[in-house]
């Protein structure tokens, strides 16, 4: 059985990569505070392979498989939250290698190290002129776009027959309005997008899940499933931080008030013992899956629709049992946990706002549900 565990040197080293980690760890409340991601680590994350893992060799990338890039969201995220959902869209090149070929030859002709962000919806009318579109519009979520090179936005051509499409720009045609203002995830500076009467050649668009124009096995694992999956892993990461935090926590400390130390409390084992097979079993489930779909992929073919939706189960399923786990590190610390420069506390926040991204909402499970007795899931779900 596969161990499922993080291979650093690929990552830049061990040393490289546990610096990283140490580093993003320790400026979690400046990225909390400033409300994105210092270019510095967006930098750090260029240099260890983030942005170019994903990108086949023959266009500089490296390659890397689905199970290699969740294992380093996830190792990533443990340190900070933020910092692993932005990295999360390293996955870019699987969105955009659905634009035209030439064009895709033009995103990576200066650096394999693309650093894209996008603002989906709401939709905006885009009007079509010749040779591309006219568009204008705001746009919300657009995770990481502080630190981007390149930005796509969620356009209708107005010519009422276009399927919806991603437009994409260079970040200086695009202002960012600095509204992020949530519960948890504050370091991913998810701003909304502003664009004014910008002309996007036809060629910079494309139909967000559709066929890609290279020809590379992660082009064939599921899109849109890949792109929940990245966001998913950040609370496996979240989860596995808290449990150490608990423990550490409980390591050679006694309570003022002669109570028994928080790791001989029963009560308290308990609840850590359920948080840590929450996350163990819900993980092994989230791996296992992405590893057998991708070996439909490797031998050539495209995971099954059966193999699709296990793969949609189970990132949903990873979400809220890690969410389930770090609420019960956060209630057994008590008042302790409570204080916002905390660790536990921010770990509980931005496992609250995973929770509540639609890829990880309630209609995946009626989705897998019905096609457990064999009927269609609603549309875009595969």
């Amino acid at each position: 059985m596969a161990s499922y565990q993080l291979d650093k040197s690929i990552w830049g080293g061990e040393k490289v990569f546990d610096a990283l980690l140490a580093d993003i760890r320790s400026r979690s409340q400046e990225f909390e505070s400033q409300k994105h991601i210092s270019q510095d680590i967006i930098e750090s994350f260029k240099d260890i392979g983030v942005y170019r893992a994903m990108l086949p060799r023959a266009l500089g990338g490296d390659e890397r498989n689905p199970m290699q890039f969740l294992q380093m969201v996830e190792a990533l995220a443990a340190a900070d939250g933020s910092a692993g959902w932005v990295a999360s869209f390293g996955m870019n090149p699987v969105y955009l290698a659905s634009l035209p070929a030439a064009t895709v030859d033009k995103v990576w002709a200066q650096s394999p190290n693309v650093v894209f962000a996008g603002g989906i919806f709401p939709l905006q009318k885009a009007r079509r002129v010749e040779g591309g579109f006219i568009v204008n519009g705001r746009w919300s979520f657009g995770s990481g776009c502080m630190g981007a090179s390149l930005i796509g936005v969620g356009i209708q051509p107005d010519d009422g027959e276009s399927l919806p499409l991603m437009a994409v720009l260079p970040r200086e045609q695009v202002q960012i309005a600095p509204n992020w203002n949530v519960v948890g995830m504050v370091g991913t500076g998810s701003h909304d997008l502003v664009v004014e009467e910008v002309f996007v050649p036809e060629e910079w668009t494309f139909v967000r899940g559709g066929k890609p124009s290279v020809d590379a096995g992660i082009f064939r694992y599921p899109s849109l499933s890949f792109a929940a999956q990245v966001l998913s892993v950040t609370t496996a990461g979240l989860a596995r931080e808290a449990l150490d935090v608990v423990q550490a926590m409980a390591a050679g400390r006694k309570s003022v008030t002669g109570a028994p130390n928080l790791g001989e409390r029963e009560y308290v084992q308990i609840e850590i013992a359920r948080a840590e097979a929450k996350l163990r079993s819900a993980r092994a489930f989230f791996y296992e899956a992405t590893e057998e779909a991708w070996a439909a992929t490797e031998a050539g073919g495209t995971p099954s629709a059966e193999q699709v939706n296990l793969v949609r189960l189970a990132t949903t399923h990873l979400t809220h049992e890690c969410s389930d786990a770090i609420r019960a590190t956060y209630q057994v610390t008590g008042m302790t946990g409570a204080y916002n420069d905390h660790p536990l506390s921010r770990i509980m926040r931005d496992s609250m706002m995973c929770t509540q991204h639609a890829f990880m909402g309630a209609i995946t499970l009626k989705n897998a549900g019905a096609m457990f007795f064999g009927h269609k899931p609603l549309p875009g779900y595969l």
